[in-house]
């Protein structure tokens, strides 16, 4: 009992970092792979927060001038002094539309009508491009949380491989034999986990943050065409 001990002890090695020296070479490039990833994700998650920080801070700043403003000037005014932001964007594009649209010879209801039914249009496609310059990078969290567990199986079958190699090698089916191939499986599988579980819960996070983003800046856009009818500049 003693003797089969002493060789579990030197079959298996008693640390991770043993674990990834010992693996073979196959699973050590599956380990380099995922280490990439998961260098890649948490670059990706502190810039989206740094980017939707700024950004609600940005708006939370404006929307407090816009509420106590009455007139379009003074919001027109307040942009251009403003930090550029989404919202601050989206009025300036809708000012531009303003300033290009062209009479038509039609009656003043009909006018007004397709004025708003342009401006919003106008405004749908600025908040689509906003939210895409926001979304940048946020389907990547997605793809590594999903891809990473593959890889990590990739490797775990690499390690069983090696284990059965171990087997046919030394021509016997001892714990000794085994672990080793086991060890390096088990590694790869954790490696895969702790990379994946921050993505998805990078990517869900920041998902809701877009959608929520989408629809306080669609909800502006409506505010902004709801103050041009009551002042009667459309």
């Amino acid at each position: 009992m003693i003797p089969m001990l002493l060789q579990i002890s030197e079959a298996v090695p008693s640390t991770p970092w043993q674990m990834i020296a010992n693996a073979s070479a196959m699973t050590k490039g599956v380990l380099v792979l995922l280490a990439l990833l998961s260098l890649l994700s948490w670059t990706i998650i502190f810039a989206k927060w740094r980017q939707f920080h700024a950004a609600r801070l940005a708006a939370r700043e404006f929307s407090r001038e816009f509420t106590g403003a009455t007139r379009l000037e003074d919001i027109v005014s307040t942009a251009r002094h403003s930090p550029p932001s989404a919202m601050t964007r989206i009025l300036t594009r809708a000012t531009e539309f303003l300033g290009q649209a062209r009479p038509m010879n039609v009656s003043a209801s009909a006018v007004a009508g397709s004025r708003v039914e342009a401006l919003r249009l106008v405004l749908d496609v600025e908040t689509a491009r906003e939210r895409d310059r926001m979304a940048g990078f946020i389907p990547t969290l997605g793809t590594i949380g999903s891809v990473s567990p593959l890889i990590g199986l990739l490797g775990t079958v690499l390690g069983v491989i090696e284990a059965f190699i171990g087997i046919a090698t030394k021509g016997s089916g001892n714990i000794g034999a085994v672990a080793p191939g086991v060890a390096e499986a088990l590694v790869a599988t954790a490696a895969a986990l702790t990379v994946a579980i921050p993505a998805v819960f990078g990517y869900n996070i920041f998902a809701t943050r877009l959608n929520r983003f989408e629809g306080e800046i669609d909800a502006f856009g409506t505010e902004i065409i709801a103050m041009l009818v009551r002042d009667g500049l459309i």
